[in-house]
């Protein structure tokens, strides 16, 4: 059994950790730690051990895991504070704010041989998983460029933020997931073109990027806007016999958003609208058009692997070169705004 706690009783925690953390036989929630208990707002989960003195969690010799549900400005203090109190560490995302604090919160994790590490969900989503099967079937041939992209119709969000915060960034907030994604597949590039823009204009949030990472030939582009009143396809994937396109992107928020729950069978699930589309042409000139099931996601795999991490001694799934990395390429596609 692996016993857990939480620090924050946010939406992060209650939305997109408990309902599949609480799915799972091997894991415990002991403990959540609430930081502001004045200002409670979700549903308490019974059996569960609700406090509003840290140290309580911090020196529970039952606890193994500490995970991480704050802002990002606290990621670093708590992630350290957990550590120095010999508990492993699950962080969201963002990791850290720059890339030097990842660094020293996994060389203190080493050196007191402990786990720690980012919630890195969106590499279990589903459209992802969906394009991986796609590329690896072959069908479209030697792999020529990839767009992702994550889109949003919400002027309102960076119209109201009149300062320009690095690590409040769009880039920081949501290239963290697609970035990852990339990493985690196809490991560090051979080279990145940064386009992350202020739509506002200086001294306003950063509402826009579009990078390109290039593998040899192979071009991944990244890209997200809060300004696309129609989203662009989740991703599309081009190759010299064919093509992939995944319109619609994973499930799994949008059933955590209606509190539509992981118990059931179908949560996340694509419908045969939401599958991609495969083009390709065979090797006696035949053009086929397909439609492509698609594979579930699962965000509670990222428990599964720290599970078999810290209870069975295998290698971490999120390793912390990859992390280092993203944090690097966050840092560098900011670090000329104002």
């Amino acid at each position: 059994m692996l016993t857990i706690g939480y620090i924050g009783n946010g939406k992060s925690t209650n939305r997109y950790h408990l309902p599949f953390v609480l799915q799972k036989k091997n894991i415990k929630v002991k403990t959540i730690f609430q930081r502001n208990p004045k200002h409670e707002s979700w549903s308490r989960i019974d059996g569960v051990n609700y406090i509003s003195d840290l140290n309580e969690l911090l020196n529970d010799k039952e606890i193994q895991l500490v995970v991480v549900c704050t802002n990002h400005d606290s990621h670093y203090d708590y992630a350290k504070l957990v550590l120095e109190h010999n508990k492993h560490c699950l962080v969201e995302k963002p990791f850290m704010e720059t890339s030097e604090q990842a660094k020293e919160i996994f060389s203190l994790a080493k050196e007191n041989g402990l786990i720690v590490q980012a919630y890195q969900n969106r590499r279990f989503d589903s459209d992802f998983l969906t394009v991986q099967k796609v590329i690896e079937e072959g069908k479209l041939g030697e792999l020529l460029e990839l767009e992702m992209h994550y889109d949003y119709f919400r002027p309102e969000i960076p119209e109201g933020i009149t300062n320009f915060n690095p690590t409040g960034s769009y880039l920081y907030g949501h290239g963290c997931h697609t970035l990852d994604q990339v990493i985690s597949y196809l490991g560090k590039p051979d080279n990145i073109h940064y386009d992350v823009r202020q739509l506002l204009g200086s001294g306003r949030m950063n509402d826009y990027f579009d990078l390109d990472l290039y593998y040899g030939t192979f071009k991944v582009s990244v890209k997200s806007s809060y300004f696309r009143v129609k989203e662009r396809p989740s991703f599309v994937v081009y190759g010299k016999k064919g093509c992939f396109v995944k319109e619609t992107k994973d499930r799994q928020e949008e059933h955590l958003k209606l509190f539509y729950m992981p118990e059931n069978a179908d949560f996340g699930v694509d419908t045969i609208k939401h599958y991609g589309t495969l083009t390709y042409i065979d090797e006696e000139g035949i053009i086929h058009e397909e439609k492509v099931k698609s594979v579930n996601g699962d965000y509670g795999r990222v428990y599964d692997d720290l599970y078999e991490a810290i209870i069975n001694g295998k290698s971490k799934t999120i390793a912390d070169e990859q992390t280092v990395l993203l944090m690097e390429i966050l840092e560098t596609g900011v670090k000329n705004l104002k």
